[in-house]
């Protein structure tokens, strides 16, 4: 479990075949890896990983068929920034919402404008996902947690604030580049017992 708060940002470094999917290596500050242990868990762009081979540079991780359809870390290239937070621990604040790392789809970037000091993203999704995603609710993009103004049929905006566009790679993102998204985890199981309720009563 995560809260969508970055820790930092890492360097993909190197992409390897396996039967079939993918083992990715990923450079990683040494901050980042106090502590940390084969097995862990860890959010690379809000996609939930498991720890492999980590040390004081960084990590691997093994991505599985559906990952790599589902997300867009298949598309990554050595070189590429990705961010990054490790699991949530009992004691921590919750300075996000929480976050589970199961990616529910993409959101395509539609538009970015000036917003103050701060920028306004227009994204576009699948409308299956769009239902899910309601003004001042809350959705995760490549792993950070976000607050969502307006909502308009399949497309949403935010303001992101000069931070978060500083310390993410939310701020190099340019119209039709695709983000990670995965939906309020409350309203997912919302929807999951009122489609069970329906059944129930046919």
């Amino acid at each position: 479990m995560f809260t969508g708060i970055v820790a930092g940002t890492g360097t993909l470094q190197s992409r390897q075949s396996l039967d079939g999917d993918l083992r990715m290596r990923f450079e990683v500050p040494a901050f980042l890896m106090e502590g940390c242990g084969s097995g862990d868990s860890i959010s690379v762009a809000g996609v939930c990983l498991t720890m492999l081979e980590p040390d004081e540079r960084g990590f691997s991780a093994d991505l599985s068929v559906e990952t790599l359809e589902l997300t867009t870390l298949g598309s990554r290239r050595p070189g590429d920034q990705v961010n990054l937070e490790l699991a949530l621990r009992a004691s921590d604040r919750l300075g996000g919402h929480l976050v589970s790392g199961h990616v529910d789809g993409l959101a395509e970037l539609v538009s970015r404008s000036e917003d103050a000091r701060s920028e306004r993203f227009l994204f576009e999704t699948e409308q299956h996902l769009a239902r899910f995603i309601a003004a001042k609710g809350s959705v995760c993009l490549d792993g950070v947690s976000l607050t969502v103004n307006v909502v308009e049929n399949n497309h949403f905006s935010i303001c992101i604030i000069p931070h978060t566009l500083e310390v993410t790679t939310l701020g190099g993102l340019v119209a039709g580049q695709s983000v990670n998204l995965e939906v309020d985890l409350i309203a997912r199981y919302l929807e999951r017992l009122n489609q069970a309720q329906k059944e129930l009563q046919i």
